[in-house]
């Protein structure tokens, strides 16, 4: 088959999209509380044959600029934040194909509890559950989940290496065909085909049985979103769709390859891999169209917006020193956080020592000024470099308006995608793995050739 694009829906359990400033819109829906916010866009989706709905998340409101909330509230910057597994569920209810994908951090749940989670979604959903691994950013997340700090960088990811060989055994735990059913007998399950983990590594204890079988899938769709060369190793490991923010073509083709790479030195198929990247498509019948609605999305965006997601991001008080002061290279390497996002304001910059302001600029936090705007043709065109390019094997889609930004991106953009041969049709099949193309897991598939031989 030829190659095509993968589509993924980006949202947020919260009162905005990724754009803060989107609930300002006057054409948003303002009941984003509400489980029909939620279906109407599932709904929007599926009806453009997008693989997946995709929800960030993070376990904490925005606080750390000037250590307080009160900015994030009264400015409505991301401040609700509800369980997107939950929301998901609702989702699920209103269609049959759309994946269904969250976020969940490895660094303040349990292993089990994920696998659960995930694996019950998987189940109620017929096979279109996704998770989206991740460490989580910065402090406040940790005092809210009973820490006084947040974990060093790298330490994370290697607990998260851990936990996901957690995840992953007691997803193996129950063998296909281990289900009989049989009322004649009353033998419900064959216990020779359900086993206990029994883990005790260096950072988690978990012993099993599992007490979810195994889904249509096998288990759910690995997605993974690290930047940072620890991030793009964990990546390379464990991700089967990978989320991207590259701001160019160059930038995203040398992403590609990197994460690519990485897939490989760790005997994996680069293949069984998509990554997408995210855009914000500002789409209208004609371009005139679009620019107008773009007039309008750029007189939203607020200075504290940016201040605020950039604070949380990076897990640093940007209203410690004035807007313009350079910060000092020993602030620069104590940053946590989204470390590629520092790393690429320094590059986009060409400053050693960029202030407040230059991260303002170049990150495009809580902006638009990445946006994709046009008519049909002009968004295909931008969509379809990037993808022949291989810079992606596909597109996140953000929102600055809901449910607006989907509905113009599935009434102009999709056909004309789809008319290039660039997008399909049709979904595949009914799971999550058989719309991606990717090959349902054999139990211990995930597993290293050392683990393997081990065993």
């Amino acid at each position: 088959m030829t190659r095509q694009m993968v589509m993924v829906g980006f949202l947020q359990a919260q009162n905005c999209t990724n754009l803060p400033s989107s609930w300002r819109h006057p054409d948003s829906r303002d009941d984003s509380m509400s489980a029909d916010y939620y279906q109407e866009i599932a709904r929007i989706l599926e009806a453009g044959k997008f693989h997946m709905a995709f929800f960030d998340d993070r376990l904490a409101m925005p606080d750390r600029l000037g250590n307080d909330h009160a900015h994030t509230v009264e400015y409505g910057i991301r401040c609700v934040k509800m369980d997107p597994v939950i929301v998901l569920t609702t989702m699920g209810m209103v269609t049959d194909k759309l994946g269904l994908a969250s976020t969940c951090s490895t660094t303040y749940y349990e292993p089990f509890d994920v696998a659960r989670r995930f694996a019950t979604l998987d189940l109620m959903s017929g096979g279109r559950a996704a998770w989206n691994v991740v460490t989580s950013v910065n402090d406040g997340e940790a005092q809210n989940m009973g820490k006084d700090q947040h974990l060093e960088h790298d330490l994370r990811y290697d607990r998260a290496d851990e936990f996901m060989e957690v995840v992953l055994g007691h997803w193996d735990s129950w063998e296909d065909g281990s289900l009989l059913a049989d009322k004649a007998s009353g033998r419900f399950a064959d216990p020779t085909k359900v086993k206990r983990l029994d883990h005790n590594g260096q950072f988690f204890k978990s012993r099993g049985p599992f007490t979810v079988p195994r889904s249509p899938q096998g288990h759910p769709v690995i997605i993974q979103a690290g930047a940072s060369g620890r991030g793009q190793r964990f990546a390379g490991r464990w991700g089967e769709v990978i989320f991207t923010a590259a701001r160019n073509l160059a930038n995203a083709k040398q992403g590609y390859a990197a994460i690519r790479t990485e897939a490989e030195k760790m005997g994996r198929n680069p293949d069984h891999m998509f990554l997408c990247n995210l855009i914000t498509p500002i789409a209208g019948a004609t371009k005139t169209e679009a620019e107008d609605k773009m007039a309008l999305i750029e007189k939203l965006p607020l200075e504290i917006d940016a201040l605020s997601l950039l604070a949380e991001a990076l897990n640093f008080d940007f209203a410690a020193k004035d807007i313009d002061e350079p910060l000092t290279t020993a602030e620069l390497q104590g940053m946590q956080g989204m470390l590629g996002m520092r790393d690429g304001v320094l590059k986009l910059s060409g400053k050693p020592n960029p202030s407040a302001r230059d991260f303002v600029k170049f990150s495009g936090r809580g902006q638009t000024q990445d946006a994709i705007v046009g008519g049909p043709k002009e968004i295909a065109d931008r969509l379809e470099e990037m993808f022949v390019e291989r810079g992606c094997d596909g597109f996140v889609i953000a929102a600055t308006y809901v449910p607006g930004s989907y509905a113009d991106f599935v009434k102009h953009v999709v056909p004309e995608l789809q008319r290039r041969g660039l997008f399909h049709k049709d979904y595949a099949g009914k799971t999550l793995r058989e719309n991606l193309g990717l090959p349902r897991p054999a139990a211990g598939a995930w597993k290293l050739p050392a683990q393997a031989a081990a065993e």
